[in-house]
């Protein structure tokens, strides 16, 4: 069941069922639900459905939230699926500045002349041109990964050193193909909460070192990235650059960073993307993970473990890591 932490703005969107029931889309509206699927004239399959014609039906989503005439249904006793099932996934990697030079220092050579001071100053200086001259670098991920705010995370046997990357998401409301960074963000219909988990083991191939990583092994097992619980309108957030991503492991905070820390912003994450790809309603770019993961703290994740990440004004996602059954 969900624990409900308010989100922005005067409405959520999100992907709900009764229990045996078929998923649907909803409007969440305080602690109480509406179904998208009987309450549009034309009546969406699925959320995609609904981000497809957004544009004209955001409006009615406005309306629609202040008619208390509806069947509204209380949110506990609904079960809480991933708000979106994307058909693309663009992941952002050494997309958060204090992150990279922390894997910088944690990985420089034995030998290394610098202090570490002086090697964060030099690390420091090439994030701040790269962020000015360089480009963002982006990755794809399957949509099999996709799983539901409050699912059980499995870990996979061969995941040696699996690991959490909390991130921002944008997901798409159009079809945006060679956009300007001026109108990339007209593109977005909203945001959402995801959790990007790696097998740090597997990121590079040891038997073929020039190919580099590998992000299909690490990356993509089933459920290995949490997504949700809503996808709040982008209206409602003021700046997506300036949210505070949290975190905690087992009541413990390990990541505590604000979206400002940012190398690329959402803008130019998008425009980047599409000057190669065509990106389609219900796609994910995710913006990359800030400092204070679990190879940061030399602390992986394990059966037991419990995830609770949050972002500003887009709630929380509750996850619990079991071993995957032999």
């Amino acid at each position: 069941m969900a624990t409900l932490v308010q989100s922005a703005g005067p409405f959520a969107l999100g992907t709900f069922s009764l229990p045996d029931g078929e998923p649907f889309p909803g409007l969440l509206v305080e602690d109480r639900v509406l179904d998208l699927g009987k309450s549009l004239a034309s009546a969406p399959n699925g959320m995609r459905g609904v981000l497809e014609r957004w544009e004209e039906t955001l409006p009615v989503l406005h309306t629609l939230a202040n008619e208390d005439a509806l069947e509204w249904r209380p949110l506990d006793g609904l079960h809480v699926h991933a708000p979106v099932e994307p058909r693309q996934i663009f992941q952002s990697g050494a997309n958060y500045r204090q992150h990279v030079i922390d894997l910088e220092i944690a990985h420089r050579s034995p030998d290394d002349p610098r202090t570490v001071e002086e090697a964060r100053t030099e690390i420091a200086a090439v994030m701040d041109r790269r962020a000015a001259e360089d480009l963002p670098y982006v990755f794809i991920g399957l949509p099999s990964t996709i799983a539901g705010p409050y699912d059980d995370v499995v870990l996979p046997s061969w995941a040696k050193k699996p690991d959490w990357e909390l991130e921002l998401a944008a997901v798409i409301a159009k079809p945006a193909h060679r956009v300007s960074v001026e109108d990339a963000i007209e593109y977005v219909a909203g945001y959402t909460i995801a959790n990007d988990l790696t097998d740090r083991a597997t990121v590079f191939r040891r038997d073929m070192p020039a190919i580099g990583t590998d992000w299909l092994r690490s990356k993509n097992a089933p459920g290995f990235t949490p997504l949700g619980p809503w996808v709040v309108p982008a209206e409602s957030i003021a700046d997506p650059g300036d949210l505070r991503v949290t975190l905690k492991l087992n009541g413990e905070t390990m990541q505590d960073e604000s979206t400002k820390d940012m190398l690329f912003g959402i803008a130019r994450l998008v425009s980047y993307i599409s000057q190669t790809s065509r990106l389609l309603p219900g796609d994910l770019v995710l913006t990359g993970s800030p400092a204070g993961n679990g190879i940061h703290w030399g602390r992986l994740l394990r059966d037991g473990d419990v995830m609770e990440g949050s972002i500003t004004g887009l709630g929380a996602q509750r996850t619990r890591c079991v071993e995957e059954k032999s």
